[in-house]
């Protein structure tokens, strides 16, 4: 079995006139010379990529437009790029000369792509909400509608005034009693919807009025005529000012036929004004107590009965007006019990030391009688007699009082 030898051609033995084998002999000058020949086209290739780096860099002329910019401006450094490489933050800098003639602005200036502040601050103002809830407004009536009025109020949308909020009680000659063009003062009770309205009311402006106005009077003291309008089981209703008053049958100095003052008028005083709770309650009794406190003053030494002992002082009738003289306005010495200085039924005489119309109080005072601490424990009766004297004595003391109000 023979042996297959892929090289076994190479091992057989040339024989006979037959050419050898033509051999490529590669002399070592040859090896050389072609070393050579590369080395010198990798240095032309070096060479070339060279020059077109150099090609590449952007070349920028002085021209005499060019000299100018740089001329004017102080605040650019000097410098001759041509004796300088540029670097490669100065390569991605944009250059753009084609504006010759056009100079460097320094100085910045407002256009309209700016914030302006003052600008922005009056857009503010025009578009704020007019009418608050609870703010009165000064207005005019623009149109008149069946169901309600248009008021020009200053705000973006006019206000709307409803035909119910027009005024108070039924109002049956709408369109006669306002016109366009009427001005007139309305009350805010809801703010704007999304259309920028609010909703005004001339009759919650009226009644809030009112209701300063009684407070004011009540605080004073003041006395009013109401004509009676109605009744129910526990007193009599009238009207004040577009506001519902009633007066308890307690109240009143014949409270038996209390019916029958339906359609007659009284003088009353205010016994209670809330206007949060819309409560306004009225007295006949009171009107009759302060008529008789008006006509008393500061520092007027008065005699009375004492009506009541109480833990804190005496009531003493002032003929149909009560006082009290509180324990700490009794004397100037000390006690132990008000008792051991007057009972019940004993008449005395004391100096009117406050008067408040509002709540309808008197109040007393027996110490500045007294010549020395204690005194009216010590001797009262003396004290008493010479009342009217001491009395005197006191008058500048409440007059400057009085003044100091």
């Amino acid at each position: 079995m023979g042996v297959n030898n892929k090289n076994a051609q190479d091992n057989i033995q040339i024989k006979g006139n037959k050419k050898p084998l033509q051999v490529l002999h590669i002399s070592k000058k040859d090896t050389q010379k072609k070393s050579q020949d590369i080395d010198n086209e990798q240095t032309n290739s070096q060479e070339e990529i060279k020059k077109e780096n150099i090609a590449m860099k952007p070349q920028i002329n002085k021209d005499d437009s060019a000299k100018e910019i740089y001329d004017s401006n102080e605040n650019i450094k000097d410098f001759d790029i041509s004796q300088h490489d540029l670097t490669q933050q100065e390569l991605n800098r944009p250059l753009n000369f084609s504006e010759q003639n056009t100079d460097f602005q320094l100085e910045r200036t407002v256009d309209e792509f700016d914030f302006d502040e003052s600008a922005f601050l009056e857009a503010l103002n025009a578009n704020e909400p007019i009418g608050a809830t609870g703010e009165t407004i000064s207005g005019k009536v623009i149109a008149i509608e069946s169901d309600g009025l248009y008021v020009d109020i200053g705000g973006k949308a006019p206000g709307y005034m409803p035909k119910k909020e027009c005024g108070l009680g039924v109002i049956t000659n709408f369109k006669e009693k306002f016109s366009v063009g009427l001005e007139m003062e309305v009350l805010v009770i809801k703010e704007q919807n999304a259309d920028g309205m609010v909703t005004v009311s001339a009759r919650a402006l009226i009644l809030r009025q009112s209701w300063e106005k009684v407070s004011s009077s009540a605080k004073n003291g003041e006395l009013i005529n109401v004509l009676i309008n109605g009744f129910n089981r526990g007193g009599l209703t009238c009207d004040v000012d577009g506001l519902r008053g009633f007066i308890p049958r307690s109240q009143l100095e014949d409270g038996q036929d209390y019916q029958s003052f339906v359609g007659k008028t009284l003088k009353v005083a205010f016994l209670e004004v809330n206007p949060e709770s819309r409560k306004l309650v009225l007295s006949e009794k009171k009107a009759s107590l302060v008529s008789k406190l008006t006509s008393l003053e500061l520092g007027q030494l008065i005699e009375g009965e004492v009506l009541a002992v109480k833990p804190y002082g005496f009531f003493i009738d002032l003929g149909g007006a009560s006082g009290l003289l509180h324990q700490s306005s009794l004397t100037n010495g000390s006690i132990r019990s008000l008792r051991e200085v007057f009972r019940e039924g004993e008449v005395i005489k004391a100096l009117i030391s406050e008067i408040d119309l509002e709540k309808g109080r008197i109040g007393l005072n027996t110490a500045l009688l007294e010549n020395s601490a204690g005194e009216l424990i010590i001797d009262k009766q003396k004290v008493m007699q010479e009342a009217t004297e001491r009395a005197l004595k006191t008058k500048a003391l409440f007059d400057k009082k009085e003044q100091d109000k």
